[in-house]
């Protein structure tokens, strides 16, 4: 559902929170931006939502990365509908590769996993399963400590498209 910034501000902070979740899995950093209302534009609670994102520790993040499907895949049954929506458009690209490309994408996925202990996180939107399974075999020849930063900023990016979609803008 598109809401207005106006009828967002004027939410209950619970039903925020709830609103927000949607576009970043991490309750602190919703209850954090819900507070700082109300917001005059869009980019004021980019702005926020960016502050608050930097503010976090890394077990927020890694709640956020968690609310996220492996790339490639469906979400998992327990995300919310909103939540399922957004990422198979956000992943469409990925979800139609070729199925060999798919197979490898699975497989560093599950690498990925094992190494860093998160779901690989990208902002997906317009890449092919190509372009993220190579992103995906770089990013394994990080350390944890820089993969964490660059997981981190991903879910940034994801936040702001989110953010704007619920926005309608």
């Amino acid at each position: 559902m598109t809401r207005t910034l106006a009828a967002l501000n004027a939410l209950p902070s619970s039903d925020v929170e709830r609103e927000l979740l949607a576009c970043c899995g991490s309750r602190a950093w919703a209850r954090v931006v819900a507070e700082g209302r109300p917001y005059a534009d869009i980019e004021a609670l980019i702005d926020a939502s960016d502050r608050a994102w930097s503010s976090l520790t890394p077990d927020d993040w890694r709640e956020a990365f968690a609310a996220h499907p492996r790339i490639g895949e469906r979400a998992p049954a327990t995300a919310a509908a909103r939540e399922r929506g957004w990422s198979e458009r956000e992943q469409s690209r990925a979800q139609t590769g070729d199925p060999a490309v798919l197979a490898e994408l699975a497989s560093a996925n599950a690498e990925y996993e094992d190494r860093f202990g998160h779901v690989f996180l990208i902002c997906a939107t317009g890449k092919s399963a190509d372009e993220i399974l190579a992103n995906a075999r770089a990013r394994l020849h990080n350390d944890p400590r820089r993969e964490l930063l660059v997981a981190a900023e991903e879910q940034r990016r994801i936040t702001h498209l989110r953010l704007r979609r619920l926005l309608g803008t």
